[in-house]
């Protein structure tokens, strides 16, 4: 009996193993197999993965894609070699794949038609109009009996907390907020509010104020932003565009902000805080010809803001547009960057130190170090307001420079030209 009850814990112990061991090799297999995978038209990708596994790929809707010269309708394919993937054609590919021919995943392709872009560089201001508004203080207010309280902090309101709907109605502004509160006709208040891209319905009650007889939320909200940024490309057939590589966040709750609708317009140079070790450096511009907007914003995403311009802003560095190269083409080596720190676009050189084959989207790709003696005179490296600034290697353009290291200023994160396209709308097929 004993021996019975051995045998089966011992098979129960390796079930469990097998188990563990399935979910945590998809998991890492996940990590390193990505969920989307794109390609040029016409153009060999060498995918390397380093991963001891054969996985069987499959397709239904695959004409198009040759894995290691073959049609990929159903093909075995061993992740410890080096894969070689092509297409001939724009599309998009579904494949289903099967590691150890048994844990499933999926991969879908996505093959670019051959694309070039103009590089950016320019300072651009950007202004943003949000779409709902954004909850940025909670007030404590004295009601009419002298009563102390705070009434949307009591409903479960929260700072960064996108007020989209009050009492049915649409709120884009903060004027609109309180027309509907003076037109309160019941004792509550709905509002509907987007909190970490889920939507909530909250129940506020509001308090009729000692000071002036007035019902009042206690919530502060911002309906628009401003701010300067860089021009990373555009493309002149559709006229979209790309830049920041970042998303623009509220300064007071650090949340992405939701884009009713926006613009860009001129902006110049008015001084250069260089950076320093622990103090982030800063490129302080203005606004002019504020009435002559250079394109339309219509999204601002975790990888920058995407709209179409509506006049041209070809610069003098380059007059016709760049191929562009994808992750798997992009290596450690020399590069440049194009940015404005006077009147004008001018490019300098850069090393790229690191390139972090991503699987998903994401703004910290490339390690990039400023090697440009003039650059690290007059900004210390890579300071705010830099940020949209095309990278550009063997003369395609492969990202865009995010973020600076605050510690080292001279080194800053870039993110894959690839990521910032798919945003703009411009993987297409043909």
């Amino acid at each position: 009996m004993r021996e019975k009850l051995s045998r089966k814990r011992i098979s129960l112990f390796f079930i469990c193993f097998a188990l563990v061991f399935g979910v945590l090799f998809l998991v890492v297999c996940s990590h390193f197999v990505p969920h989307e995978l794109y390609l040029l038209k016409g153009k060999d990708s060498i995918l390397e993965y380093g991963l001891p596994v054969t996985v069987n790929i499959t397709s239904e809707n695959n004409e198009i894609l040759q894995v290691n010269g073959n049609i990929a309708t159903e093909y075995d394919v061993k992740l410890d070699e080096p894969v070689t993937v092509k297409s001939d054609e724009a599309g998009i590919i579904d494949l289903k794949l099967k590691i150890f021919g048994i844990l499933p995943t999926s991969v879908q392709v996505k093959v670019l038609p051959d694309l070039k872009l103009y590089p950016g560089g320019q300072l651009v201001g950007v202004k943003l109009a949000t779409k709902g508004v954004v909850v940025v203080g909670l007030q404590e207010l004295e009601g009419a009996d002298e009563g102390m309280y705070n009434p949307s902090d009591e409903a479960g309101l929260m700072l960064g907390d996108i007020l989209y709907k009050v009492n049915n109605k649409n709120i884009n502004t903060a004027e609109e907020v309180i027309q509907q509160i003076n037109d309160l006709d019941k004792e509550t208040v709905k509002v509907d509010i987007l909190r970490n891209k889920e939507k909530k319905s909250l129940e506020i009650s509001p308090v009729k104020c000692k000071s002036d007889n007035q019902y009042r939320l206690g919530l502060w909200v911002r309906d628009n932003t401003a701010g300067i940024g860089t021009m990373t490309f555009f493309e002149d057939v559709t006229n979209k565009f790309g830049a920041l590589g970042h998303p623009i966040t509220d300064i007071t709750t650090n949340i992405t902000i939701p884009v009713k609708d926006g613009s860009i317009v001129s902006s110049k140079v008015l001084s250069i805080l260089p950076g320093k070790s622990g103090t982030p450096g800063e490129i302080r511009g203005i606004f002019y010809n504020e009435d002559k907007t250079l394109g339309h914003l219509s999204k601002n995403t975790e990888n920058g803001i995407f709209g179409k311009l509506t006049e041209n802003l070809k610069n003098e560095q380059y007059s016709k547009p760049l191929e562009i190269a994808l992750q798997n083409e992009v290596k450690v080596g020399p590069a440049k960057i194009l940015t404005t720190l006077e009147d004008k676009v001018e490019s300098f050189d850069v090393y790229i130190e690191e390139v972090n084959k991503q699987t998903q989207k994401d703004s910290k790709g490339m390690v990039v170090r400023v090697t440009d003696k003039r650059l690290l005179k007059e900004t210390g490296g890579i300071i705010q307001g830099m940020s949209g600034s095309p990278i550009i290697q063997d003369e395609k353009i492969v990202g865009a420079i995010t973020h600076v290291f605050v510690n080292d200023p001279t080194k800053g994160y870039g993110i894959f030209i690839e990521w910032m396209l798919d945003e703009a709308g411009l993987v297409v097929v043909e």
